[in-house]
């Protein structure tokens, strides 16, 4: 059932998750203090699930033909419904993908887990202190299941401009060929909810409908270089993927186009979480010892402005900044959108961040869900109290930070009363606000 690779680097394009590099690059070098990256024990949900096999607390089952796929998917709580699929050969395992054999990703808000048939469980885990932490689990039934830890040491791979300069995850859309090798000569697109539906999936299968918009996405090209016109019409609308690959080797026949957004959209806002994140813990730590300062730094870069600027970055991510607009309704084919609205807190009206709008934009209250996630809710207490009060000034100020027709007054209104309700430190700055 099990298949090694040899070497553990994660680049996956498709949904990639980049790890850390000690090269020169822009921004924190998270393997110096205060992040001590590679160095530091992991503390998440999949670190500690290995805690409880360890002490043979729960045992995972491994059931033909997914082997521990199910069994991790239940532990974790990552519902089956999240499952996206992408065909192109953009992983180590490349060997075993490709448009009759796609990689099936799923994922929460902690927990993103990559499945390839007869190959490795790829897993990025969320982790307080670290930002994005890697692991795989061989799928062998003659051994005990064992998540290890993938770090720098054995990775090819390094953060990018792509994740933000940290360790991330990425959603790519590519031009794939007819066996699913990225055309390179064609280029390639980087995903979030900011990107236009037309350079989105590109090497990614998507079921759903979204009308005349178009999507690359169920598309392969029959030669190896980018043509002049994209004719995707086959691609386009697809309820039922039938015959494009055995979907009774997977836990489910869809890869439902609401999940991919929510997937755009979490991947690129849980980097700027990490980002933020690095960046105060970086200006704290100096503040605190003078001599860990670089040549590099700016003088006048002060704490505050370090701290207000990661904040402004967070608040504008968590406000769908630069959102695309949907021209047409977007339905999904599986039961993910129902699914998802089920969880998160509610305000006393009933009302959620987690309810879709579909219509014109992917929610109906466009201030991020994550905003609840053991993500947020653990990033340095200066940098969190800035976030609120820039979401303050945004949702109450005449002039908010995020210009969009879309965030009427009326809309802004709402997200507030929900994150009042919802929030408590948000509720206590509301009311010492300056009163227009």
């Amino acid at each position: 059932m099990h298949r090694s690779i040899y070497c553990w680097c994660l680049p996956w394009m498709g949904f990639a998750y980049l790890m850390a590099s000690t090269n020169l690059r822009a921004g924190v070098n998270y393997e110096e203090a205060p992040i001590h990256y590679s160095r530091t024990t992991p503390e998440n949900r999949v670190s500690r699930l290995q805690q409880r096999l360890s002490v043979r607390e729960i045992e995972l089952e491994f059931e033909a033909p997914h082997g521990y796929l199910s069994s991790v998917l239940k532990e974790l709580q990552i519902p089956v419904s999240s499952q996206v699929l992408v065909f192109s050969k953009t992983s180590l395992q490349k060997d075993l993908i490709g448009p009759r054999t796609p990689r099936a990703l799923y994922f929460n808000e902690e927990v993103h887990l990559g499945y390839v048939d007869h190959g490795v469980i790829e897993l990025a885990v969320t982790d307080p202190r670290l930002g994005m932490v890697f692991y795989t689990l061989e799928q062998s039934a003659d051994q005990p299941p064992s998540f290890q830890q993938r770090t720098n040491s054995c990775l090819t791979c390094h953060s990018t401009g792509r994740t933000r300069n940290v360790p991330g995850l990425q959603v790519r859309s590519v031009f794939p060929s007819a066996e699913g090798e990225p055309v390179i000569a064609a280029g390639s697109f980087l995903s979030t909810h900011a990107s236009p539906i037309a350079q989105r999936w590109g090497g990614w299968y998507v079921t759903g409908t979204h009308g005349a918009q178009a999507h690359l996405g169920n598309l392969t090209l029959t030669e190896k270089r980018k043509p002049k016109t994209i004719d995707n019409t086959a691609g386009q609308n697809l309820v039922d993927l039938t015959g494009r690959f055995d979907a009774q080797r997977y836990l489910s026949p869809h890869s439902d186009v609401v999940a991919l957004m929510v997937l755009e959209h979490q991947a690129d806002t849980l980097n700027a979480l990490t980002q933020a994140s690095f960046d105060v813990r970086e200006a704290l730590h100096q503040s605190e010892n003078p001599s860990s300062l670089t040549e590099a730094s700016p003088a006048d870069d002060t704490l505050e402005k370090r701290i207000n600027r990661a904040a402004e970055s967070v608040a504008k991510s968590l406000l769908f900044a630069g959102e695309a607009v949907l021209t047409e309704p977007v339905r999904g084919t599986s039961s993910f959108a129902a699914e998802f609205c089920v969880h998160g807190p509610r305000d006393r009206q009933g009302r959620s961040l987690r309810e879709f709008d579909l219509h014109t934009r992917m929610f109906r209250y466009p201030c991020s869900y994550l905003i609840y996630s053991p993500a947020f809710r653990q990033l340095p207490l200066e940098l969190k109290q800035g976030v609120y009060r820039h979401l303050n000034s945004a949702l109450s100020a005449p002039t908010p930070i995020v210009q969009d027709a879309r965030l009427t007054p009326e809309v802004r209104g709402a997200i507030a009363e929900i994150l009042r309700d919802t929030i408590p430190e948000f509720a206590e700055l509301w009311k010492a606000r300056p009163q227009p």
